[in-house]
């Protein structure tokens, strides 16, 4: 029987206390105490040790009201602990440095075109971009996490492929790590997309939520029991090549009648009746003037059936009790996301067995994919802090 030492303890149940307030933001230590399951005076000391290290700040709450002493404040001072988020899409590339508490304290980005998306350019533009944010901010990185739009080895960050950036067997993890001189993680961005919604969006309390969304392609990430489902070696989540139509069109994976045929970027033009050259905008800006057409559904047609078909797998097969909707999805009209919603308690098996799964469009916009990629390189450091 081996038993822990005393600072692996204090090591321990500092990094929790730092979690929960990363994760849960300003508490009390009566609420720090209840939630780890520690006696005041072990919340005390740790505390103590993390304002003494500028990590964490006491304040009186300033509503604090009533007779008597009211409780002090722990926050979490976001510029303690800095990380730097790089998310890579497929025609443009934004980074931000994130502070301890989910806070962007500030961010660059710009677009990818012909040369600028090949990967040493990628990484080149980031390092540069990072340093230069760093020193106008006063701030350094001390790790980083990375989103990309593929398939990404968990272990050292290697991108098996990324077929829509032209990629294909890209050593990213390494490269950046080099580049930026931190340790660096690199994840599929559907998977982030998740882990950011469990953390700070409509996912936060579901133990068990699956994250859709629709780029040029379609992916997802899976929350199970609480954490990331990252399959062998990390490849996991890409529901959007799972076939739907046999017989239907070519994939650029090599498959045919995949699920990103039918309900990503291309096929939503189509559906609205745009032009192959019209930018993400107009397909944003059509939906947008579709929520006050009369009957939405019908004007998608047969794109609806295909996105729900596909959400009513997802379902049956991970069993979630939440689906959010991502990227190109949040643009979907009202109408269309009810519809989902119905059929898909209708249709599925495990939706009815659970009495229901709620689906909802994600709320945290274009910062999605930075705040998972902060949230990956943010899971090993504060065990460091």
């Amino acid at each position: 029987m081996t038993v822990a030492r005393p600072d692996e303890v204090r090591r321990y149940n500092r990094a929790a206390l730092l979690r929960l307030l990363h994760k849960g933001g300003p508490t009390t230590r009566a609420a720090l105490s209840t939630e780890l399951g520690l006696n005041r005076s072990t919340i005390k000391m740790l505390v103590d040790g993390l304002a003494g290290d500028g990590v964490v700040e006491e304040r009186v709450p300033r509503l604090a009201q009533g007779a008597g002493r009211p409780s002090l404040l722990v926050l979490p001072q976001a510029q303690a602990v800095v990380v730097l988020a790089v998310d890579v899409q497929v025609e443009h590339a934004g980074i931000a440095l994130v502070g301890l508490g989910g806070e962007i304290l500030g961010r660059n980005s710009w677009n990818l075109r012909g040369r600028q998306r090949e990967p040493e350019e990628v990484v080149c533009h980031v390092a540069e971009s990072a340093a230069l944010l760093a020193q106008d901010l006063g701030l350094r990185p001390v790790a980083a996490g990375v989103s990309v739009p593929g398939i990404v080895r968990r272990s050292d960050g290697m991108v098996h492929g990324a077929a829509n950036l032209g990629w294909l067997d890209v050593p990213l993890g390494e490269r950046m790590g080099t580049a930026l001189g931190v340790p660096v993680v690199v994840g599929n961005d559907a998977e982030l997309g998740a882990l950011a919604e469990f953390v700070r969006g409509v996912g936060r309390g579901a133990s068990d939520a699956v994250f859709v969304s629709a780029d040029v392609g379609v992916g997802g990430g899976i929350i199970a029991q609480g954490a990331l489902l990252r399959g062998s070696a990390g490849y996991l989540g890409e529901i959007g090549h799972m076939t739907v139509r046999p017989g239907g069109r070519r994939c650029h994976c090599g498959n045919v009648g995949c699920w990103e045929t039918e309900v990503g970027e291309a096929a939503l033009r189509r559906a609205l009746g745009l032009g192959e050259g019209r930018p993400r905008g107009a397909i944003v800006a059509e939906l947008h003037e579709l929520q006050r057409d009369p009957d939405p559904v019908a004007r998608l047609g047969d794109y609806v059936d295909w996105l729900i078909l596909g959400l009513v797998n997802v379902v049956n097969v991970f069993g979630p009790e939440l689906v959010v909707l991502g990227d190109l999805f949040t643009a979907l009209p009202t109408p269309v996301v009810d519809r989902a919603r119905a059929e898909v308690r209708a249709r599925s098996m495990v939706s009815r067995a659970q009495g229901g799964v709620r689906i909802e469009k994600s709320t945290l916009g274009p910062d999605l994919k930075l705040l998972g990629a902060a949230e990956a390189a943010f899971d090993s450091v504060l065990t460091r802090v």
